[in-house]
């Protein structure tokens, strides 16, 4: 199955990263900016467009969440962030994983990723992100 993989260093400690991953206020700072729900482990977050179980939050190290509903390609698939405190900054590898097949929708995806990832790295470091929907747009219409 295909995966989603990127990679971003942000100038912030592990665990301000994570506050950003695991909390419903830091979700809205970089993602969407309507997020609700519970972003503990076991929780639901309802992102509007898609609901995600949390599968774990180890905090400063893991986040894992399972689609339940949202978009066909992506109910089923994995969203992880992992994270490396290394060269003086924490490094967010991240995986949307088991899509069934490489749809053009995957592409759009992918670049929307990493569109958010940079929010988040910028909600982090700086305190303004730029979640949907004011996040940067890709395509007219977008």
């Amino acid at each position: 199955m295909p995966d989603i993989l990127h990679r971003v260093g942000i100038d912030a400690t592990p665990d301000k990263v994570f506050n950003a991953l695991a909390t419903i206020d830091g979700l809205r700072g970089w993602w969407v900016s309507t997020a609700g729900g519970d972003a503990g482990r076991g929780g639901n977050i309802d992102f509007g467009f898609c609901s995600m179980l949390v599968k774990a939050a180890d905090p400063g190290k893991f986040v894992h969440w399972r689609c339940t509903s949202g978009p066909d390609e992506w109910v089923g698939t994995e969203v992880t962030f992992t994270l490396e405190q290394k060269e003086g900054q924490t490094f967010v590898l991240f995986r949307h994983a088991n899509w069934r097949e490489p749809v053009e929708f995957m592409h759009h995806c992918s670049t929307k990723w990493a569109v958010f990832l940079l929010s988040l790295r910028d909600a982090v470091e700086r305190g303004e992100g730029r979640p949907a929907p004011r996040d940067v747009k890709i395509h007219v219409g977008d």
